[in-house]
């Protein structure tokens, strides 16, 4: 890929949509802690990922840390966060597997904050952190990030994800969005929380929508309805950048919270991807998923059931995503 000096605008969707091809997707790595990738335990986990049947693209995520929701500062070259070098060689282990890219720098909150709740005055006030202030620290670290993908060829780059008292800052993201475009010449999309695709009013920056999928079982019909809309409105192409269920009873309906509290259950989380996949199916504009999430250090099959977190290894959640993904590279 050769990035052009000047600014690209959005790319025109049908072209988006051929590029992008179904999404049979894990995220693998997350959160990208220094010294857990570029491992014998991480090669075996890149390798599991991609003899699941069907898949064929991998996010890489990743994020760094600032110290709480009000500060400025995104120190993405310090630990926890992984090195540059680490993160070279997942993209590199993905490429050797066959898996298309996306790369997807992602910050946090070093104090346990979600991301979704750092703000900031809606206006500049001197003296006090700002989004300006914010936004000059988030280009670095994207922009950072965004060079290597283009380096590496990565298909894709999500510039953000679940940042939802930021989403409103519009202008701040066209501006990242078109200096992304100068360096890098792959597909941009952006994560938006659950419930916020609706919500944002920059999804033409962007080549595709995306968002995290975590809508309780018995409601898919009317989120995918209302999703529809937002598609048809803005004729983008869309997946989920995360979806996905913890394998614990109870986690069907509420699939966003990995702190509830209940026993290990697989077959709740087969339940949960089966009915996720059967509705979706009946979307044509759905264009798949990147699903959460695939650790760079797995457990044991033997530990499998007693596990209770999103990843199907060795699961029976497993056996239903790629039958899945399987039937879908079969239509392509």
């Amino acid at each position: 890929m050769t990035a052009d000096t000047g600014q690209q605008e959005a790319r025109e969707p049908g072209a988006v949509r051929d590029s992008l091809g179904p999404v049979c997707g894990m995220t693998w790595g997350w959160t990208g802690v220094r010294g857990t990738w570029a491992t014998p335990e991480a090669e075996h986990s890149m390798r599991e990922l991609a003899e699941v049947g069907g898949v064929n693209w991998v996010t890489i995520a990743f994020a760094a840390l600032q110290a709480n929701a009000h500060t400025t500062a995104i120190p993405f070259r310090d630990e926890p966060t992984v090195t540059d070098s680490e993160m070279r060689w997942a993209i590199h282990r993905a490429r050797e597997h066959g898996l298309r890219v996306c790369l997807k720098p992602t910050v946090n909150c070093a104090d346990g904050t979600w991301r979704a709740f750092i703000s900031f005055f809606g206006e500049d006030v001197p003296g006090a952190p700002s989004w300006t202030e914010w936004f000059e620290s988030y280009r670095e670290f994207i922009l950072h990030y965004a060079r290597i993908a283009q380096e590496e060829e990565c298909e894709m780059l999500c510039v953000g994800c679940e940042m939802v008292q930021a989403d409103r800052q519009e202008q701040h993201w066209r501006a990242l969005v078109a200096d992304v475009r100068t360096v890098y010449d792959g597909l941009v999309t952006y994560n938006c929380d659950k419930y916020q695709e609706d919500r944002l009013t920059w999804w033409d920056a962007v080549d595709v929508i995306s968002s995290s999928g975590y809508y309780p079982s018995g409601t898919w019909t009317e989120h995918l309805d209302r999703i529809g809309r937002v598609v048809e409105h803005w004729g983008k192409p869309f997946f989920f950048m995360e979806a996905g269920c913890p394998s614990r009873t109870g986690s069907a309906s509420r699939p966003n919270d990995w702190t509830l509290p209940g026993a290990p259950s697989g077959s709740e989380q087969e339940r949960y991807y089966r009915e996720m996949f059967a509705e979706c199916a009946e979307r044509p504009w759905m264009q798949g998923f990147m699903l959460w999430d695939w650790p760079a250090r797995l457990y044991g099959p033997d530990e499998a059931a007693g596990n209770d977190d999103y990843c199907v290894y060795a699961k029976p959640a497993q056996t239903v995503v790629a039958q899945h993904y399987t039937a879908v590279a079969r239509q392509y």
